[in-house]
C-alpha cells in the first residue's frame, strides 16, 4: 500500500516525465512507482496531502527572504511564472487590491502552470476584470513539454511544493527552470524534510530517510544547497523554515546566460506527496547546459 506523507503545506505538484523516464530507467520498481505517483496527481482527493489554494501570503512566508522585494518591484512589461500553481491563489490574490498588492494593470504579467485545469470562476472574473494577457493558465501538458518559445523568459519564478519537490530528474528541472529564466531574473523554490545547509534538521519520517537526498560518487551526503551552489551563472542562498516538516528555502538569481547544471541520476524514487526521491551526482560527467528549445521533456 502506497504509504502517504501527510503535510500541511504540500501543493499539486507538476509531475516530470513519468511515461518517458520510466523506460528510460529500465525499471519496473521505478514503472510501478511512477504510475502510483500519477494516481496521485489526478485524483483530485485531499486524503493523498495536497492542497490547491495556497494564497499568496503563503509564498511570502515559505520563500527566502526577498521574494516581497523582487514581486513587488516587477512593472508591467516583467512576467512571473508560478510552477505548480493549483488553482492560482497567488496570482489571482497579486491581482486584487488587497494584502498591499495594486491589483492593476501595473503588475506584472503573470503565468500559472498546473498538469489540470483547477481555475475556479475567480480566475475568469480576474482575467476579465484586468485585461487580455495580464494572466494566463496553462495546463495539459507538463512544465517540460513546452517550448521556450512557448512560455518566453520570466523575470521571477516560483515553485512552493510544485515540480521540483516532485521531479524525478533534479538536474533537467533545474535545466529547463533557468533556461526560461531572464538575466539578473530570481528562483523562488523551496523543499521539505532534507538535510539542510545548517546542518540543524533530521528526517522528519522515523524510520525514514530524507524525502530529497543527494549522494557523491562516494557514497557521502552532498546537500542540496551545495548542489546548486555548483551550478554556473548563479547565485544561491539557503535559509531554514520552520514549516512543517521543516523546509530550506532557496533564492536562485541568474547572472549570466552560459548556465551549467551538475549531472544527476536517479537512484530512488517512491511515490508520496512529496515523493521519496535519492539523486547520484555524475562527477564523471560534464554539467549539462541549459537549452535553448524544449527537449520535449515531461
Amino acid at each position: 500500500m502506497l504509504q502517504k506523507r501527510k503535510l500541511a503545506l504540500a501543493v499539486l505538484p507538476v509531475l516530470w516525465l513519468a511515461t518517458a523516464h520510466a523506460a528510460e530507467q529500465g525499471s519496473a520498481q521505478f514503472t510501478d512507482e511512477f504510475s502510483k505517483q500519477e494516481n496521485i496527481y489526478r485524483s483530485g482527493n485531499d486524503d493523498t496531502g495536497y492542497t490547491v489554494n495556497r494564497p499568496l501570503a503563503h509564498y511570502a512566508d515559505g520563500l527566502a527572504s526577498g521574494f516581497n522585494g523582487v514581486l513587488s518591484k516587477l512593472g508591467p512589461v516583467d512576467r512571473w511564472l508560478d510552477i505548480g500553481a493549483g488553482e492560482g491563489n497567488a496570482i489571482l490574490d497579486y491581482y486584487t487590491p488587497r494584502n498591499g498588492w495594486d491589483g492593476r494593470a501595473v503588475n506584472a504579467k503573470a503565468v500559472a502552470i498546473s498538469i489540470e485545469d483547477r481555475r475556479t470562476p475567480l480566475w475568469q472574473q480576474t482575467e476579465s476584470r484586468v485585461g487580455e494577457g495580464r494572466i494566463q493558465y496553462l495546463f495539459g501538458k507538463r512544465f517540460g513539454a513546452y517550448s521556450n518559445e512557448e512560455l518566453g523568459r520570466f523575470q521571477l519564478i516560483t515553485d512552493v511544493m510544485g515540480g521540483f519537490s516532485y521531479t524525478d530528474n533534479l538536474s533537467r528541472f533545474m535545466e529547463r527552470a533557468l533556461s526560461v529564466l531572464a538575466v539578473n531574473g530570481t528562483f523562488f523554490t523551496v523543499l521539505q524534510d532534507i538535510q539542510r545547509e545548517d546542518g540543524t534538521t533530521r528526517p522528519y519520517y522515523a524510520g525514514s530517510p530524507f524525502l530529497t537526498e543527494i549522494k557523491k560518487s562516494d557514497g557521502s551526503d552532498m546537500k542540496v544547497c551545495a548542489w546548486l551552489k555548483r551550478v554556473t551563472c548563479v547565485q544561491v542562498t539557503c535559509e531554514p523554515r520552520n514549516w512543517t516538516p521543516p523546509t530550506e528555502a532557496f533564492r536562485i538569481t541568474k547572472v549570466c546566460d552560459d548556465v551549467n547544471v551538475p549531472a544527476l541520476e536517479t537512484v530512488h524514487y517512491k511515490a508520496g506527496t512529496p515523493p521519496e526521491r535519492r539523486f547520484q551526482l555524475r562527477e564523471d560527467a560534464p554539467a549539462a547546459r541549459i537549452v535553448s528549445k524544449g527537449d520535449g521533456e515531461g
